[in-house]
């Protein structure tokens, strides 16, 4: 469970489905959290399998000194469900596979392990919450979405969320002191405003 102690940034009341919160990442208080969720078999694409409870919480502790870059859980109904990511797109590797337009907001989603049996539109209710948060920033204008191109399933949800399915392209590897992202084959998603 959860220890944050910040404050939400996004409530939605999604009908059928409950209130879904989205809250800033607490680095320390949800690094456990985290940790369970991306070390999941499930979780393959994350790239964090390995990481340690430590490592995770280093690895958000560096997302929360970006003014670029930005990490939450999202909770239902007041339970943690998911990790939701968004980014400027000019500020990320991105940026070096295709032209980014002003306006254009990166996410990453990654939904927590279902408890009991799984739910029909689970997913659907969520991606609603999330879009209802990055556009109510009012400065984005796009939303880029860059899955692993092996993850069909991530692919097909962005699809039936309304996301232009893109290119394949080549994530550049990133080796810094304080991160390192291996290169990884992605494919582009792109979402407007019109099309949610």
């Amino acid at each position: 469970m959860t220890t944050s102690t910040r404050r939400p940034v996004h409530t939605q009341l999604v009908e059928g489905f409950g209130t879904v919160t989205i809250t800033p990442v607490d680095p320390a208080g949800d690094s456990a959290l985290i940790h369970g969720w991306v070390t999941e078999e499930r979780a393959a694409f994350w790239g964090m399998r390995e990481a340690s409870r430590e490592l995770v919480q280093e690895i958000y502790e560096d997302v929360d000194r970006w003014t670029t870059h930005h990490a939450f859980i999202v909770s239902r109904d007041g339970e943690p469900v998911g990790l939701f990511q968004t980014y400027d797109c000019a500020e990320d590797r991105v940026s070096e596979c295709y032209e980014v337009q002003p306006g254009d907001t990166g996410v990453h989603l990654l939904i927590g392990p279902a408890r009991g049996t799984a739910q029909q539109g689970f997913s659907s209710a969520l991606m609603t919450a999330f879009m209802g948060f990055v556009w109510s920033d009012g400065r984005t204008r796009r939303v880029v979405a860059e899955p692993d191109a092996r993850n069909e399933k991530a692919i097909a949800r962005l699809e039936r969320t309304g996301f232009v399915i893109g290119p394949e392209v080549e994530l550049p590897e990133i080796d810094l002191p304080e991160v390192h992202l291996p290169a990884k084959r992605a494919r582009l998603a792109f979402l407007r405003p019109e099309a949610n």
